[in-house]
């Protein structure tokens, strides 16, 4: 990746001037918009007795103790093995576990002052906006509420008629695509949102430019051709049905395509029609989509929570479309595709400030080992946000963002949505 010194002048100024990409040591890092609004922590703390969840992977650790000093981790290990300061803080975790901060890749605010304090208060201590202008968290950021890390997009990129004008921005051809990237970009960015009717051609100049600024760029995609726009520089993907394309016959996906280019509303029930049309088990497509995702190591936002259907709220072809998205996720999480937590917020089965465990929970219903789950909720967004250098684990030197929560959510993940305490920046925050 490269660093700014080596990028062109012309894209140097926003990237000052935004303070969320700055340079250490040989790339890019991205920081949140909201990095200088949130309070460190002042005291040293000293965790001990719970079970530790480092969110890489490895075993649980129990018995443990974590040392946090300022904002930062200071030390993680055994209880006993290490040295608790004398004017540290302690507090007793028995028979808790002690998690990351839970991070949402797929998180819409809908102008609301109270949603993004209600995730932070569950333990969600990082969410990325994928569609929405950076103003428009103007109001929630003047509440004075405690905020989560706030990793926004601006508005995505698309084209006339856009379906959500007023979360759009809209390009006509490549040079318009270059253009919005660069003020993106100065006004914050931290990822740039590629939407459904972009040509392969567009997306491609935005990856293009969004790559020289070290953003990563996620698409939500519905006309083009998934692998054509990983091909061209696609870092993840939103929404399981942005792969519809990819499993239809070629004559099949691009009637779906000029259905959708026809009438935005069309794909409120066209993408249930394409799913349930699909047989994973013989379609000869789906086996070398999910080896190409793995091969490229491209990040998947499933968003299953909006898609949800049951019999009391769809009819067959939804509710069996739904079951096929289901299947989908868990088949790709066993071939090596890098599956990621985002909410979208809402959800016909979710309660208000709850979907984005709901969307674990369906995770797990979908096949994915709890482990799985907390890994795809903590470093594997962080990696995607390309922030793992500061956040997404519990490791010694990295910011105190975490959760203590009463149970083992490696037997039960729902015990993840009764949080105990949160931390933000070494700070505790209030919980419900």
């Amino acid at each position: 990746m490269k660093t700014l010194k080596q990028l062109p002048a012309i894209f140097i100024v926003p990237i000052l001037l935004s303070c969320t990409a700055r340079e250490k040591s040989d790339r890019v890092v991205i920081h949140e918009v909201n990095e200088n609004e949130i309070p460190k922590g002042n005291k040293i703390i000293a965790l001990v007795g719970g079970t530790l969840i480092d969110g890489l992977g490895g075993d649980p650790l129990q018995n443990s103790c974590i040392i946090i000093k300022n904002d930062k981790i200071e030390a993680v290990g055994k209880a006993g093995d290490i040295p608790i300061p004398k004017e540290a803080e302690t507090v007793d975790v028995k028979g808790m576990t002690v998690l990351p901060g839970l991070i949402d890749a797929h998180y819409h605010n809908e102008a609301s002052v109270d949603m993004a304090p209600l995730y932070l208060s569950h333990g969600i201590t990082s969410v990325r906006d994928p569609g929405a202008w950076v103003e428009a968290y103007g109001p929630t950021r003047a509440s004075g509420k405690p905020l989560p890390r706030l990793f926004l997009a601006g508005p995505h990129l698309t084209t006339y008629p856009p379906a959500y004008p007023a979360d759009s921005y809209i390009v006509q051809d490549a040079e318009e695509c270059r253009l919005a990237v660069h003020r993106l970009a100065g006004q914050g960015a931290t990822v740039i949102k590629a939407y459904f009717g972009l040509s392969i051609g567009m997306i491609k100049e935005i990856c293009t430019t969004a790559h020289r600024y070290g953003l990563p760029v996620t698409a939500h995609l519905e006309t083009a051709n998934a692998r054509d726009a990983i091909e061209a520089g696609v870092d993840g993907i939103e929404h399981i049905t942005s792969f519809g394309t990819c499993l239809l016959p070629l004559r099949e996906a691009e009637k779906y395509r000029q259905l959708i280019m026809s009438s935005n509303g069309a794909r409120n029930r066209g993408r249930y029609e394409v799913w349930n049309s699909l047989n994973l088990e013989t379609n000869p497509f789906a086996d070398s989509l999910i080896r190409f995702l793995s091969q490229k190591k491209t990040f998947v936002t499933p968003t299953l929570t909006p898609f949800e259907k049951h019999a009391d709220l769809g009819d067959s072809i939804e509710v069996n479309g739904f079951r096929n998205m289901m299947r989908f996720v868990g088949k790709a999480k066993r071939g090596g595709v890098r599956m990621v937590v985002g909410s979208h917020t809402w959800g016909p089965y979710a309660e208000p400030g709850f979907a984005y465990f709901h969307e674990m929970e369906l995770f797990r219903e979908a096949g994915l080992s709890n482990m799985e789950i907390i890994q795809a909720a903590t470093i594997e967004n962080a990696r995607f946000f390309r922030i793992e250098e500061r956040l997404g684990s519990l490791e010694k030197g990295k910011i105190a963002d975490l959760i203590v929560v009463e149970g083992d959510p490696i037997k039960d993940i729902k015990v993840l949505r009764q949080a105990k305490r949160v931390m933000l920046n070494g700070s505790w925050v209030p919980v419900p």
